[in-house]
């Protein structure tokens, strides 16, 4: 997805505190170890031109998926559309973020929710090098199944390298038609290094 002087240049923007809107230390929370910082408006250019670049293949898949789980939303055909939907709602703070974690540090499981308005798929972007930048920190994705036990599955990513998965909830064929799992995602504890990615979420918050 990026170059390696794309990751670089994105990664260096951690060190700007101007550019963001706020810093979550994880630990202070409950929800790992490490921090991450949400971006502010007006947001980067690489940030600003990948929204609505990823967000244009996506959306037909959002409302595919919708459809199969009964979800009556559907989303408009470009991102500044779904955007403007969020704002007359009160979601109007930015949500693309940059994480940052240490040795020990670990991301729990969760969902990036923030508000009535949704896009149901997300991305992330690693912008360090495994086995170089760092060791341990993969990125994990588990699946609620009704009835049944979670599935945990490991996303293998090299930097540059993006994944996109669900944010809450995602179709799954059954016999008796489409069912909807529960999806969380994580990171696992690194064990040495730095480990750094970018998160593009398409909805904003409250």
């Amino acid at each position: 997805m990026l170059t390696g002087d794309e990751c670089q240049a994105l990664a260096d923007l951690y060190h700007d505190e101007r550019g963001f809107r706020s810093t979550i230390v994880m630990s202070r929370h409950g929800f790992g170890r490490g921090e991450y910082k949400y971006f502010a408006y007006p947001l980067p250019d690489l940030v600003a031109a990948l929204r609505p670049a990823l967000y244009a293949p996506l959306v037909p898949i959002a409302n595919r998926w919708n459809e199969a789980m009964g979800i009556a939303v559907r989303y408009p055909e470009t991102h500044a559309e779904f955007v403007r939907r969020c704002h007359a709602a009160g979601q109007k703070r930015p949500t693309p973020l940059l994480l940052r974690y240490g040795a020990g540090d670990y991301n729990c499981l969760h969902q990036d929710l923030y508000g009535e308005h949704v896009f149901p798929l997300q991305v992330v972007i690693l912008l360090s090098e495994p086995g170089k930048d760092f060791t341990g920190g993969e990125f994990v994705l588990t699946e609620q199944r009704p009835r049944m036990q979670s599935r945990a599955e490991v996303v293998p990513l090299r930097r540059g390298n993006a994944a996109v998965f669900a944010v809450h909830h995602r179709p799954v064929q059954g016999t008796r038609g489409f069912y909807r799992v529960t999806m969380r995602h994580g990171v696992s504890r690194l064990r040495s290094g730095h480990r750094q990615t970018a998160g593009i979420i398409f909805h904003d918050a409250k």
